[in-house]
């Protein structure tokens, strides 16, 4: 089980409005990736299930993070089928994210009282995954859908909790239309986590970036976020 509550991983993804997502195999790079978006203020990261044996890294990632850094929110990403959820939520995964909705996974997010956040593009995948127990919903891909998918649909369902994915970038103006629009949140990968910066192992560069997209959300949320 993960080290956080099901409503503190929510908040999180809420107050601080980023999930970066990354993946990389090799165990010594993940543990300093995770360290400079935690460093730069991103105390939630997504780690993606998506090269050979993923999930022994993230293992070890989980491991380093209980003892290092226990003031970070680790979550998989793109998990697709029930035995690879159950298998992530045993190794400590604080929440589980699909770039499609499953009933199945949510049934055992659910059960474990771990958040589900899945992938989603048409009002009826977002209303049926909140009927399995969804509270957040990937928008995916968000650079099809646009900030109009997301205000459009706010309109009738304004209690909604949207988190766009797939192709953003930590640009000023594209972060503030994605505010506006409503997302809560925004799931930023390889645009912000650079590939370039990683293999150069330019950790500090990384934590620069993570830190100036964070401040871009936070001016974002203060001129367009919901009045509480």
């Amino acid at each position: 089980m993960g080290l956080f509550e099901k409503h503190e991983v929510i908040a999180g993804v809420i107050n601080i409005g980023l999930v970066p997502i990354f993946y990389h195999g090799d165990v010594e790079i993940a543990r300093n990736v995770s360290a400079a978006v935690a460093e730069a203020g991103s105390k939630i990261l997504e780690f993606t299930n998506r090269g050979p044996r993923a999930f022994l890294v993230f293992e070890e990632l989980v491991r380093w993070r209980d003892r290092e850094r226990p003031d970070l929110i680790l979550g998989a990403g793109t998990i697709l089928d029930p035995a690879t959820a159950v298998l992530y939520i045993n190794l400590g995964a604080d929440f589980i994210v699909g770039p499609n909705f499953n009933p199945e996974v949510a049934k055992i997010c659910n059960r474990r009282h771990v958040p589900y956040i899945p992938g989603c593009s048409t009002p009826t995948e977002i209303t049926t995954a909140e009927e399995y127990g969804a509270d957040i919903f990937k928008i995916f891909p968000a650079e099809v859908l646009t900030p109009k998918f997301i205000s459009n649909l706010l309109g009738p369902y304004p209690w909604l909790k949207l988190m766009p994915s797939g192709g953003l970038r930590p640009v000023k103006e594209e972060i503030e239309e994605w505010i506006k629009a409503g997302a809560i949140a925004l799931n930023m990968g390889g645009a912000l986590l650079r590939k370039d910066l990683i293999d150069a192992k330019d950790y500090e560069g990384l934590r620069k970036k993570v830190e100036e997209c964070l401040s871009y959300i936070k001016e974002a949320k203060s001129k367009y976020g919901k009045k509480k």
